[in-house]
C-alpha cells in the first residue's frame, strides 16, 4: 500500500533519523462518512481506545456523534474534545471514574453486579438518575475477528444466565435503558455482521420484555475491521443491508479500527543492514515500542521503501537489492520485529520503511518506555 503524495511529502521533509505517525484528519473524516453511510439512523461513536491522539479524538468527535471511552484517562481527552455525547465502558471501572463519569453526563456501560450497586451508589450522593446499558455477554454470539468478546469465558459483561440477578438488584439511581453487546474485534465479514447487529436487536427486544425493561438502546458496539496484510476492508454495504431499528429505539455502534486505521501511517529509517546467519535485517529507528501491533498478534506488517539521498559518511553506501529483509527495531529483544521476509527491490541504510493502516492500535498500545528510546514524532495533516 503505496502512501499518498501529502504523507510523503511530509516524510521527506523530516531530519534523519527519521521515525513518525503521520496521521490524516481528512481520511479520518472520510472514513466516518462512509460509515454513516452504511448504517442510516444509528448512532455513530468513536472508541478512542483505538487511536488516543488529541487530534484525532477532536477530529472524529466532531465527524461522529460522540466517542465512547474506556477509562478516565479517555474521559478527560473526550470532554476536552468537545464530545456531544460520551458513553463510557470497560471491566475495571473505579469508582472515581465512575464518578467522573457521572459528573461528565456520560451514559455509563455497566459491567456487573457490583458495578452496578458502586453507580447507584456514586448516583445517589449526587442526586441523579444516571442513564445505563448492562453489558451482557451472550451464549454463542461471537463473530469471526482477532479477538472474540463474547460467547466464551471472558472477564466482559454479565453473563447472559446471570443477567436477572444482576439486574434485581438494586439499582433506584440507575435507569437501566437498554443493553451493550460488543462482541469482537477486527471482523472482515460484513454480511456475518449485519446478521450479527439484527440478532443484537432482536435478542435485546426479547430480553427488555423478558426483564421489563423499557428498551431505548442497543449498543452493538464496534468490530469492523480491516485486514494489516493487505488492503481489504469489511463491505460496508454488506454490513447495513437490511437494517431495521424498532422505532423509538436508538442503535449505537463503536468503531475504533474502521475509523483510524487508514489514516495512520508509522515510518523509520533504516540505521543498519546486516545479515546474520543467512537473513537479512534492517534495524529501525524504531520498532514495538512504538507499533506493536505485530509482535502482539503474530504477524508482518507490509511496508513500503521510501528512499532517501541523504548519505552523510566517506564510505560506500550499504544496500541490499531483490532480496528479502526483516524489518526490526532498535530494542534489545529478539521479539522486535515489524516484518519478517519483507521483500525489497533495493534498500540502503538511510531509507525510511513506511507502514500503512497504522492509525489504529499502534503506538497507544505500545510499550513506550521500554529502553527509554525517544518517541516518534506525531505528524497531523
Amino acid at each position: 500500500m503505496r502512501p499518498p503524495e501529502p504523507v510523503l511529502a511530509a516524510l521527506g521533509d523530516l531530519p534523519s533519523p527519521v521515525c513518525a505517525y503521520v496521521y490524516q484528519r481528512q481520511a479520518l473524516r472520510d472514513r466516518a462518512a462512509a460509515v454513516r453511510a452504511a448504517l442510516p439512523g444509528a448512532t455513530l461513536l468513536y472508541a478512542v481506545k483505538a487511536n488516543g491522539h488529541p487530534d484525532v479524538v477532536r477530529t472524529l468527535a466532531e465527524a461522529c456523534d460522540g466517542l465512547e471511552v474506556a477509562s478516565g484517562g479517555e474521559l478527560r481527552l473526550a470532554v476536552a474534545a468537545g464530545a456531544r455525547r460520551i458513553v463510557f465502558g470497560g471491566p475495571g471501572k473505579t469508582d472515581a471514574e465512575l464518578a467522573a463519569a457521572i459528573a461528565a453526563g456520560a451514559q455509563v456501560n455497566v459491567e456487573s453486579g457490583q458495578e452496578l450497586l458502586r453507580l447507584d451508589r456514586l448516583a445517589r450522593a449526587a442526586g441523579i438518575v444516571v442513564p445505563a446499558c448492562v453489558r451482557v455477554n451472550r451464549a454463542g454470539a461471537a463473530l469471526s475477528g482477532s479477538h472474540a468478546m463474547t460467547g466464551a469465558p471472558t472477564p466482559f459483561g454479565v453473563d447472559e444466565a446471570q443477567l436477572g440477578e444482576v439486574l434485581a438488584l438494586p439499582h433506584e439511581n440507575v435507569g437501566v435503558i437498554g443493553f451493550h453487546l460488543h462482541a469482537v474485534s477486527n471482523n472482515l465479514d460484513g454480511a456475518a455482521h449485519a446478521r450479527f447487529l439484527a440478532g443484537a436487536l432482536r435478542w435485546s427486544q426479547a430480553a427488555a420484555r423478558r426483564h421489563g425493561i423499557a428498551l431505548r438502546v442497543v449498543n452493538a458496539g464496534g468490530g469492523l475491521g480491516v485486514d494489516h496484510l493487505g488492503d481489504a476492508t469489511v463491505d460496508f454495504a454488506e454490513v447495513g443491508a437490511g437494517l431495521d431499528v424498532p422505532p423509538g429505539v436508538e442503535l449505537i455502534v463503536e468503531p475504533g479500527r474502521i475509523l483510524a486505521a487508514d489514516a495512520g501511517w508509522y515510518a523509520a529509517e533504516v540505521l543498519d543492514l546486516k545479515r546474520t546467519h543467512g537473513r537479512w535485517f534492517a534495524v529501525l529507528r524504531g520498532g514495538t515500542h512504538h507499533f506493536r501491533l505485530p509482535a502482539a498478534w503474530g504477524y508482518s506488517h507490509p511496508f513500503t521503501v521510501l528512499p532517501r539521498d541523504r548519505w552523510p559518511y566517506d564510505w560506500p553506501r550499504p544496500e541490499v537489492r531483490d532480496t528479502a529483509v526483516d524489518a526490526v527495531g532498535e530494542l534489545c529483544t529478539p521479539r522486535d520485529v515489524l516484518a519478517r521476509d519483507g521483500h525489497v527491490t533495493r534498500l540502503r541504510i538511510g531509507d525510511v520503511l513506511v507502514f500503512g493502516r497504522t492509525g489504529a492500535y499502534g503506538w497507544d498500545i505500545s510499550h513506550h518506555e521500554f529502553l527509554r528510546h525517544p518517541p516518534p514524532s506525531f505528524i497531523i495533516l
